[in-house]
C-alpha cells in the first residue's frame, strides 16, 4: 500500500530557531506549523534540482504549473491519532459529514446558552483566527484575481494565496486556524475557554456554558465539557454533539424542579445518545449493540457541574475532571471525579500506589466513555454543600496534567477567580500550554454560590 511522501525533519524552527523533537507537527517555544516549513524547504530543493531539466531549457515545451503546489501534495499524512481537517465553513467549525449531527450542531441556542456556537456569543468570544483582521478568521478579504468576482479569504500567512476547500492556501499550503482551535465564552457567572494546544492539528474538545433559573426563580449555572476520543472517528464531533446535548437537557429539566443529581444522569445519558447516533448510517437501521462494539465509534469524554446557591452537582463519564478550590486558600481544596482509567482501577484496587500508576504508560486508557461501542454507560453523579464561596473548575485532562492534585490545580487558579471567571479560564489555559500543550486544553469555572440575578443572562 502507497503511502504519502514525508517531508524533512528541520533542524530548528524557523520562527524560534527551537530544536524540534522527532514527530513535533508543532513548534514546542512558538506553536509554528513546522510541517508546512518543512514542505516548503522540500518544494525548493525539489525546484533548484529540477533547473537544469526543465524541457524549454533544451527546446522542448514549457511544464504546466503544478496545481497548489508541492507544499499541499507532500502534506504527512495523519497520525494514528489524528485525523484529516473538514473544510472550514462560514460561522461554524467544519463540515459535519452526519446530516443528524449537523442539525443538532447548527440548532440555534436558547437565551442563556454559550460555547457550541461560540459565533451566537461575539462580544465575549476570542478566536486564534481573530488576529487575522477578518470576520471570517481566514483572511484579510477577496482576491481580485478570481473569476467572476468570487469571493475567497487571502492567506493569513502568505496574504497573496487564496484558500482551498480543505482550509489551505493555494499559494504557500499554510493550514488556516479554524473557529474551533481556540473558542472563550462568558456568561454572568460562568466562563470556559478552550484551546487546541501545541501539538494537535485540531481542537476535539468542546464545551456548553449556560444559565436558566429554578421554579423558585433562583440561579443555577450550568457547565458542560467533553474530550473526543482520538483513537475514534469524527472525535471533534462526538464532544460537539454530546456537550450541545447534555446543556440542553440540563436547561430543559432543571427549570421543571427535577433533581439536580437526577438531571445530571439524564443529561448525560441524552449525551450518550447523542455520541451514539453519529455511529448510525443515514436512513439505516440502528445496529444491535454487541455488533457497535467492534465498531471504531465517534467517542467522547464528559464532565459537568450544576451550580446553585446552595448546592454543586457534578456529573461525569471517563477522565475529564472537576476541583473545588475555595476563594480561602488555607482552607482545603479537593478533586469532585473520579477517573474512568486504568490508573484509577489499579489504585482502586490496591494494586499500584497513585504515583505508580500514573507513570505507567498505560494510565490514560479510559475504561468509561460515551459512544456507540461502549461496553455498558454508567453515570457518576455526586453532590456537594460547600461551607463557604469558590470556584468549581470543571476541565478536560489537557488542563489537569499540568495540575494534578487538587493543591496543584488550586495554585494555578488565579485568587479572585471567583469574580473573574473568564480571565481564569484564560489563565488556567495559558498554563497548559506553558506546561507544554501536549493536548487540546478546556476548561470552565463556574463560582459558587450563585449570585441572585444571573439566572437568564447572556
Amino acid at each position: 500500500m502507497s503511502q504519502m511522501p514525508q517531508p524533512p525533519q528541520l533542524s530548528a524552527c524557523p520562527t524560534c530557531d527551537e530544536p524540534p523533537q522527532a514527530g513535533d507537527r508543532y513548534c514546542d517555544q512558538c506553536g509554528a506549523d513546522l510541517t508546512v516549513a518543512a514542505a516548503l524547504a522540500a518544494e525548493a530543493a525539489l525546484s533548484a534540482e529540477a533547473i537544469a531539466d526543465r524541457p524549454e531549457a533544451h527546446g522542448g515545451l514549457p511544464v504546466p504549473p503544478r496545481v497548489n503546489g508541492a507544499a499541499r501534495s507532500t502534506h504527512p499524512g495523519p497520525e494514528p491519532d489524528d485525523y484529516e481537517l473538514a473544510a472550514p465553513v462560514p460561522g461554524g467549525y467544519g463540515q459535519v459529514a452526519d446530516p443528524r449531527a449537523a442539525a443538532a450542531l447548527g440548532a440555534p441556542e436558547a437565551p442563556g446558552e454559550s460555547g457550541i456556537h461560540p459565533e451566537i456569543n461575539a462580544s465575549t468570544h476570542t478566536s486564534a483566527a481573530s488576529s487575522t483582521g477578518s470576520g471570517t478568521g481566514t483572511g484579510a478579504g477577496a482576491d481580485p484575481r478570481l473569476p467572476g468576482g468570487e469571493h475567497r479569504p487571502r492567506c493569513a500567512a502568505c496574504q497573496e494565496g487564496t484558500i482551498d476547500q480543505d482550509g489551505y492556501c493555494e499559494r504557500c499550503g499554510h493550514a488556516q486556524a479554524r473557529t474551533r482551535d481556540h473558542m472563550e465564552s462568558e456568561l454572568e457567572g460562568v466562563a470556559a475557554a478552550s484551546d487546541r494546544g501545541l501539538r494537535h492539528h485540531r481542537n476535539e474538545d468542546a464545551f456548553s456554558v449556560s444559565t436558566a433559573a429554578l421554579p423558585d426563580g433562583s440561579p443555577v449555572m450550568v457547565a458542560v465539557v467533553c474530550d473526543g476520543v482520538s483513537s475514534a472517528t469524527r472525535p471533534d464531533d462526538a464532544s460537539a454533539a454530546a456537550a450541545h446535548a447534555a446543556s440542553q437537557a440540563l436547561r430543559a429539566s432543571l427549570p421543571r424542579g427535577a433533581h439536580p443529581q437526577q438531571a445530571m444522569n439524564e443529561a448525560i445519558i441524552a449525551a450518550a445518545d447523542a455520541v451514539n447516533s453519529l455511529a448510525l448510517d443515514t436512513g439505516a437501521a440502528a445496529p444491535h449493540h454487541e455488533g457497535q462494539r467492534h465498531q471504531n465509534a465517534p467517542a467522547c469524554t464528559i464532565v459537568s457541574a450544576v451550580v446553585t446557591s446552595d448546592i454543586l452537582t457534578i456529573g461525569w463519564v471517563g477522565d475529564s475532571r472537576a476541583y473545588w478550590v475555595p476563594d480561602d486558600r488555607t482552607a482545603p481544596p479537593a478533586r469532585l471525579t473520579e477517573d474512568d482509567s486504568w490508573a484509577a482501577q489499579m489504585v482502586a484496587a490496591g494494586l499500584m500506589s497513585e504515583a505508580e500508576a500514573y507513570a505507567d504508560e498505560r494510565a490514560h486508557a479510559i475504561t468509561g466513555w460515551l459512544g456507540a461501542d461502549a461496553y455498558e454507560l454508567e453515570p457518576h453523579t455526586a453532590s456537594y454543600k460547600p461551607d463557604r464561596p469558590g470556584v468549581v473548575v470543571v476541565c478536560t485532562d489537557g488542563l489537569w496534567n499540568y495540575a494534578e492534585s487538587a493543591e496543584q490545580m488550586a495554585r494555578a487558579v488565579p485568587p479572585d477567580a471567583r469574580s473573574r471567571p473568564l480571565n481564569s479560564a484564560q489563565v488556567l489555559v495559558g498554563h497548559a500550554l506553558d506546561g507544554g500543550g501536549h493536548d487540546n486544553v478546556t476548561v470552565a469555572v463556574v463560582p459558587f454560590p450563585a449570585a441572585p440575578g444571573r439566572a437568564g443572562s447572556a
